[in-house]
This record gives structure tokens, sequence and C-alpha cells, in this order.
């Protein structure tokens, strides 16, 4: 429980400076000085601790909430040395003397007893005052240096008065829990007396019921007669109900400790119920595949038909502030379903939309969902292809014979037209002039004869495949 209350600090319970575990029906303070150690302020209100303990290693501890417990004695707050204020709101302080206990914290500067039975108590505020001269605000009053001389001043008188009140108080409260056990062991008999099998005659001995069987349908009789009916044994539940929250009884731990354990007593009867009793199959398309209107998030909606756009729109009214990633929309030809946090809204459409063209938007301002499906009315819907009769055209041309050989299942060779080859002539990029010479001549020119002088050496020899120097 303290380290789920512990989120604001990641968890860590030991570096913890303040838990909040109001509200939590704890009965017992216990391991939270062990824990945390650097706590600095506790809540613990509203529970139903019947004394303070395990705190006194909070050394550090400044703020100290145990408003509407069950608390009798101020005690064991000696090792809280940082102690600021302490809030006792609402308990059954009953012995004033115990303030006395206090003296110890010396940096305690508030005090809350409001609600406690020793605020009734003749010369409380006076005696309070005079006990804890550190004290600078009780019950939210801050105490004036005159208060506090007048306080000092008859002290033995009003420790008197305080000590006679005390013990007519727990004289009282002696009395208050007497009641209180003889009540509860009149509630256990009443239990016991109302469960079957108490007077005897609702058990069956199986070994001796085969030769008294006309006697046992005689006593069934009578039993069923006797028995009361499920009606009245509801009356006698809610009268009982009424007789105990109308009784009038006396604000006591234990008068506190009662009506708590009988809200627990009936919240778990009520989830007992709700177990017994499992929820029906949900039902959106019937045996007979008819679709049934559903709307179980119990939200406002409108179907209209948009004429001019030939469309189908549906306004859903979902929550304002509730994220799109819980809302889930499925489009058929013939109806829409919404799912909102789990809950199907489902509505049957007037007429066939087309469930790819249909579009879901959400309003930024209002939150309402908003569905645009459009009709299907006038769609092209898919035929059977018709064979086209075969061409009888006597004038074609020559493109016709091939196509008729492709269609052969004949397989054919085609023979490739060096004039229509349409690859790229490295060797002819650039243009040469024209020869006389047949395709298979090289274009290449004739080397020049050497007539005449020559500036090559002697002994060189022309070879026609290197290119000349220029």
């Amino acid at each position: 429980m303290v380290r789920s209350r512990a989120e604001h600090n990641e968890c860590e319970i030991f570096s913890l400076e303040e838990v909040s575990l109001h509200q939590q029906d704890i009965e017992r303070i216990e391991h939270i000085d062990r824990w945390c150690r650097d706590l600095r302020i506790l809540y613990l209100q509203n529970n139903l601790i019947p004394r303070i303990e395990n705190v006194g290693r909070l050394k550090k501890l400044e703020y100290l909430n145990l408003a509407l417990n069950n608390i009798e004695v101020i005690e064991n707050l000696e090792g809280c040395e940082s102690l600021q204020k302490l809030d006792l709101t609402v308990n059954f302080v009953g012995r004033l003397s115990s303030v006395e206990s206090l003296k110890h914290n010396i940096h305690l500067t508030e005090l809350f007893l409001v609600g406690n039975p020793c605020t009734e108590f003749e010369g409380y505020r006076q005696f309070v005052v005079a006990s804890l001269p550190q004290l600078k605000w009780l019950d939210g009053t801050e105490i004036s240096r005159s208060e506090r001389i007048q306080a000092s001043q008859g002290l033995e008188e009003v420790k008197r008065q305080v000590w006679e009140q005390e013990k007519e108080y727990m004289k009282r409260r002696a009395r208050e829990k007497e009641e209180a056990q003889r009540k509860e062991a009149g509630e256990e008999r009443g239990k016991e007396e109302r469960k079957p099998g108490c007077d005897g005659r609702w058990y069956t001995d199986i070994n001796n019921t085969a030769p008294l069987l006309e006697e046992n349908k005689e006593n069934q009789e009578v039993e069923e007669n006797m028995r009361p009916n499920a009606t009245t044994a509801d009356l006698d539940d809610e009268q009982r109900e009424r007789e105990f929250w109308h009784t009038p009884c006396s604000f006591t731990p234990e008068s506190r400790l009662e009506a708590h354990r009988h809200l627990e007593e009936k919240r778990k009867t009520k989830e007992k119920e709700k177990e017994k009793k499992p929820k029906a199959p949900r039902t959106l398309i019937t045996a007979d595949g008819r679709v049934m209107n559903v709307n179980e998030p119990k939200l406002d909606f409108s179907l209209t038909e948009d004429g001019e756009n030939n469309t189908v729109v549906l306004d859903l009214a979902v929550y304002r502030h509730m994220d799109t990633s819980l809302i889930d929309v499925d489009v058929q030809p013939t109806y829409a379903r919404v799912s909102v946090k789990g809950k199907i809204f489902q509505i049957v459409l007037p007429a066939e939309v087309k469930p790819d063209s249909s579009t879901a938007q959400r309003s930024q301002t209002t939150g309402h969902l908003v569905l645009t499906m459009p009709r299907a009315e006038g769609e092209i819907k898919v035929t059977k292809p018709v064979p086209r009769p075969p061409r009888t055209c006597q004038t074609r041309r020559s493109g016709s014979s091939e196509d008729n050989k492709r269609k052969s299942t004949v397989p054919e060779r085609l023979e490739v037209d060096p004039s229509k080859h349409r690859a790229i002539d490295l060797a002819n990029i650039v243009p040469r002039q024209s020869t006389k010479e047949g395709p298979l001549e090289t274009s290449r020119a004739a080397p020049p004869t050497t007539t005449g002088h020559s500036s090559s050496p002697e002994g060189f020899v022309d070879d026609p495949d290197v290119p000349p120097l220029i």
C-alpha cells in the first residue's frame, strides 16, 4: 500500500518524505517507522486506528494527521523530535492528562483536539495551554501571551477538576465497552439462530430417510408452510437495515467500528450476488441473420439522409474529453457498429452503403463522431465477360497474319533482319564518306605510298594497323 502511494517518488519508499494513507480502513500503524525514515508529512486521517504506535523512529516527521480515528490516548510521540503540527480532530481522547506527554516535543506549535470528549471538560483549554508552553496555536486559535499567563495561575485547581472529570469519563467508557460486548454477543447468537439447522428440523439423516418416507413428507409440508418466502426475507433484511441505522446509540469507537463492519459485510454480499448472476451474452446479430439495434453506452445520436450528396450521415454524441483511441468504427453495407470503451453501439441503416467510401470524423469542439456513408444505389456491379465474335474482314493488313500466327499454339521462330536492326553501332557514331567498296570491305584508307623524300629513318617498316602519328 505504501509503495502504491509513492508514485510521485518513483515508487521508492526509503527516500519518501510525504505519504497519504487516508481512507484505507487501516486498523493499526505498523512498518512505517522502518520503511520511511525520512518521512516529513504523514496523512492517516479517516481510518480505524485505535492507538498511536510505531512512529517514534520518525525523527524528521513534522506533520502528523490522525483525524477521524479511534484514538483515546495521546502517547508514543516522544521520539518525533521535529514534530511541529499534530491533528487529532474527531477522535475519542478522554484522558486529557495524556497531553502532558507532548512536553518533550519542543518544536510542536500547533495542536488540534476539536471533536474529542476531553474538549468538553471544564478548564480544558487552560490545562492544555499551561501544560505545553511551546504551543502557539490550539484548535486553530492563537495562544496570546496574556492567555498563557492566566493559564499558569490556578493550575493546581484546574488539574484537580480535570482529574475528577477523567475518572467519571473512564467509568462511563467502561460501561460502554461492557454494553458493546453484550450487544456483539447477542448479534452473534442471532446470526446463529437465523442459520438453517439450528432448530433440529432442517437437517436430514441419510441413513434414516428410507423407513420414514411418509413421516418425512408430512414434515416437509409443515416446514414449507412455516418457512418464509423470498419476499418476507427481503423485508426482514430491509427492516434490520432500517433498525441498524435509525436506532440511536452513543458515538464510541465500538459503534464506529460496528458501522464499518456492517458496511463491509453489505459490500461483500453485493459482490457475491454480482458473481452469482453472470451477464447475459451480448446479441448483436440473431441466428437468422437479423441485425439488432444496440446502444450500450447510452449515447444520443441522429441518423439522417443527405439527398443532395446521396449519403447517410450518423452523428453520435461521444463524450467530449474521451480519447479517440478508445473508439472503434466498423461500417457494413446494412449496418454501422461503433465500440466506445468496449461498449457496443449498433444501428441498422435505412439503405445499403459503400463501406470502402465511408468516412469517420470527430469534432474537436463537441467530441461528436460523424460517419458519412455514401449510398450504394447505381453502383456498377461486376458481370460475366461476354466473348467477342471473331473478325471476318477481307481486307487485312500484313499485321493480322502475324497476329494469327502469334495466337497459334505452334511455336514460331523469328528471323532478324539486319536492315531493321535498331541497336546502336558504336563504330559508326562518326559519319564517314561513302565508298564504292562492298559492305564487308573495311573503310580504312590505304596507306600513302612514299614516292618522294621520306623523313622516316632507314629500316622503318610502315604497319597499316598502327594509326599515324599527328
